[in-house]
């Protein structure tokens, strides 16, 4: 199935109930008596989700890959952050370990998504400005008319 709204990715709905959850240990003393690593786990579960959502609206999969990129950064800097609420006494183990797993799942997901589109050489059924014209000479191009052929068909002169 084609995603057609990046609230379809797996990645982002696991990104986004992570940083839901992470919303709502910090609501809760003792982390929410901490106001800078409040601030520091809002920021990077926040970035995950809205990193995945804007790297969908981008044109190219591999803007799009490396948007991604990002996204499983701030998830990784999430767990990270969520080591240090363990080790402060501000969440158990049990829920650490949970988050931390939600957070794999999340990095893993988005992982797959990328690994996919960096060998994609445009969107499934779009209109590439740079592959309409395929067929014709264009004298910018070296073998105008072989670049990108669709899966399937042949590269015929």
């Amino acid at each position: 199935m084609i995603a057609q709204r990046y609230q379809d990715l797996d990645c982002w709905q696991l990104s986004n109930d992570l940083k839901l959850r992470v919303y709502a240990f910090i609501a809760k003393p003792p982390a929410s008596k901490d106001f800078e690593f409040c601030d520091q786990i809002r920021r990077s579960a926040r970035g995950a989700p809205r990193t995945i959502s804007e790297g969908f609206g981008r044109f190219r999969p591999k803007d799009f890959a490396r948007y991604l990129e990002f996204a499983r950064a701030s998830l990784m800097e999430t767990q990270n952050h969520l080591t240090d609420a363990r080790d402060s006494g501000y969440i158990t183990t049990e829920l650490h370990d949970e988050l931390f797993t939600l957070a794999n799942r999340a990095i893993g997901a988005s992982t797959t998504l990328h690994q996919y589109l960096v060998t994609c050489k445009r969107w499934p059924g779009s209109k590439d400005p740079g592959t309409q014209n395929r067929g014709t000479k264009n004298p910018r191009t070296k073998n105008s008319g072989t670049q990108n052929p669709e899966p399937g068909t042949k590269n015929e002169p």
